[in-house]
């Protein structure tokens, strides 16, 4: 089985914080599917008669373009690969391009699953984080959603300028009062360039300190998990059978297939592991389609050890004290020595010789790997 993805790069404008990569030239459009549909074409022998586990639309900003255009593109896939009643089919959505004839739009050529942009049900809140919906429209559109889809995930982010303890348990209060089968938490990041970090560089704005969020973080473990949510990977939690097929298989370390400007793709060939993406351009990419990769690698050994202690310790999936052995570079002593000192802090348990993270070490899950990667 294989995970497909598309980066539909349009967006009516850039938030303060975001540092994807997108363009606001929706007059392109319809050159990019038209781009798409090439590029599908020249990568045909990849994923041809393979079984689809989950398709998913990210971006930019997919739900700012027709329906019609996805439905036509899932068709191209729909005759060149597999795709049954059980495969994910998810499309990232903001609240304002959401309306009932749109979303009976998407479910109508195949979407089962949306990923809303939410960001916050509390409109102060979101005059702060830039965004353009109102808290009416966040609850209007979940609520609409979840009436037509299987699953529905709402975004949700904390640490914004003037947030308090309180008022973030007054946004997770009213998600988890419209029930939806899944809740994304991310930490508001000053990512470099953006224009939230050059506010804040100036003094312009202040946000709340690494202790604020990650009480904040707590605070939303505890009541989702509180609620019957899984906490089933750092910044994600879902109800039962609820989870993003999608992502959870890229953090697994399942083949994935990426298309569009900036889309990344990890693919298996025997025991040879491959990683590679396309150009972050719209104009290379609508220029050569079929071209559009510009970086190309096959993983070490220890590429393959650093991700895969990485990338379980973000789900909780055990890893051996063997493996951990045999990869890490300073000995056995020194091994041993970080598991007492991670267990001693709480982040980690050791059981049965294996390792997880804690519900506490989820926090501090990027310090962890790092201790155990050290070199």
């Amino acid at each position: 089985m294989i995970c497909l993805y598309v980066h539909i790069p349009f967006c009516r404008e850039r938030c303060p914080y975001c540092d994807f990569f997108l363009v606001t030239k929706a007059g392109f459009v319809e050159r990019f599917f038209e781009a798409l549909a090439v590029e599908t074409a020249s990568k045909t022998s990849l994923f041809a008669g393979r079984s689809i586990k989950a398709i998913h639309f990210g971006g930019g900003t997919p739900s700012l373009v027709s329906p019609s255009f996805i439905g036509a593109w899932l068709l191209q896939i729909s005759g060149l690969a597999q795709i049954s009643s059980e495969t994910e089919i998810t499309l990232e959505a903001n609240p304002e391009d959401l309306s009932p004839a749109s979303l009976d739009a998407l479910k109508a050529v195949g979407v089962n699953r949306l990923s809303i942009g939410v960001q916050s049900i509390a409109d102060r809140k979101l005059r702060a984080l830039g965004r353009a919906h109102s808290a009416a429209d966040a609850r209007r559109v979940v609520s609409e959603a979840l009436e037509r889809f299987r699953s529905v995930s709402v975004d949700l982010m904390c640490g914004a300028e003037g947030e308090t303890l309180a008022e973030w348990e007054g946004d997770l209060g009213s998600s988890l009062g419209l029930r939806p089968q899944h809740v994304s938490v991310y930490m508001l990041t000053l990512e470099e360039k953006t224009r939230l970090w050059r506010d804040v560089r100036k003094g312009l704005r202040r946000l709340p300190g690494e202790e604020a969020q990650a009480a904040m973080y707590r605070m939303a473990t505890e009541l989702l998990c509180g609620a019957g949510y899984r906490h089933y990977e750092i910044s994600n939690f879902a109800l039962e059978g609820h989870h993003s097929r999608y992502n959870l298989a890229s953090w697994m370390r399942e083949p994935y297939l990426g298309f569009g400007p900036a889309a990344h793709s990890f693919l298996l060939s025997g025991e040879t592991e491959m990683r590679f993406s396309n150009a972050s351009s719209l104009t290379k990419y609508l220029a050569d389609p079929a071209g559009a990769v510009d970086f190309r690698e096959t993983l070490t050994g220890e590429q393959r050890f650093d991700e895969e202690v990485f990338l379980s310790l973000r789900i909780r999936k055990p890893l051996s004290v063997g493996f951990l052995r045999k990869g890490h570079k300073l000995g056995h002593r020194h091994l041993d020595s970080v598991l007492v000192t991670l267990q001693e802090k709480g982040w980690i348990g050791v059981e049965s010789g294996e390792v997880t993270l804690t519900e506490a070490g989820f926090l501090f899950a990027d310090l962890v790997a790092a201790e155990l990667l050290s070199e």
